[in-house]
């Protein structure tokens, strides 16, 4: 156990959960975006719905997807620097079944893309984002991670996996998920650091590769 576990991360506050947890989950989102969103839709579920405005849930969204960390103290006043650079808000209370009470769901769209993540704050400002754009995923923000946009294809992991490995990237944690067979997949990938340009360029170029992010891990992680 370690210190962060004891007292919580650096933020503002008031509540780990709510407000630090909700910050990353909303920073982590943003990572999908190659340049800055300009509408975003939160749909709060559970505990981030009822109690939420009380724990500033809502600022801690807003400055999370502006790139602001859980501790800047421009969180106070998140919604207004959102206003100001012109990033459409909204918020509404979803229910996403049998899931964390922390949980959000959090669309992101600009003129050139748009994204889907849904997340939870398990506790002392860790998360989870659990699905992308409708598909299994794993990111945490507590180490580099890189997210493969591909066809169900045999031997996709293998040669994503062969490219880190030629790069001296190590793989901490690797989920795949997929629509159906031979349709639609996504792999994410948590790694010990950052995969080379070279390497990004290499995945970018496959033909049953629809895209590639590499998400730097969370401020202060």
């Amino acid at each position: 156990m370690g210190l962060l576990d004891m007292i919580g991360p650096v933020m503002v506050g008031p509540s780990s959960s709510h407000t630090a947890g909700a910050a990353r989950l909303a920073w982590l989102a943003r990572q999908l975006l190659e340049t800055p969103p300009v509408r975003v839709r939160f749909g709060l579920h559970g505990s981030f719905a009822k109690t939420g405005k009380g724990h500033g849930t809502h600022l801690a969204l807003a400055g999370g997807v502006l790139g602001f960390a859980p501790d800047d103290p421009r969180l106070k006043e998140a919604l207004e620097h959102a206003a100001a650079a012109g990033v459409e808000l909204h918020f509404e209370a979803v229910e996403l079944g049998d899931v964390h009470p922390n949980t959000v769901r959090i669309e992101l769209e600009n003129a050139e893309e748009r994204h889907e993540v849904i997340g939870s704050s398990i506790g002392g400002g860790l998360v989870r984002i659990w699905k992308v754009d409708g598909l299994d995923a794993y990111l945490s923000g507590e180490t580099p991670a890189l997210l493969v946009r591909h066809r169900d294809t045999p031997g996709v992991i293998a040669r994503v996996a062969r490219v880190l490995a030629d790069d001296e990237v190590n793989i901490a944690r690797i989920v795949s998920g997929r629509a159906q067979r031979g349709g639609d997949a996504l792999m994410s990938l948590e790694i010990d650091h950052p995969l080379s340009e070279i390497g990004l360029a290499y995945l970018r170029h496959l033909s049953y590769v629809h895209w590639v992010r590499p998400l730097p891990p969370l401020p202060n992680s």
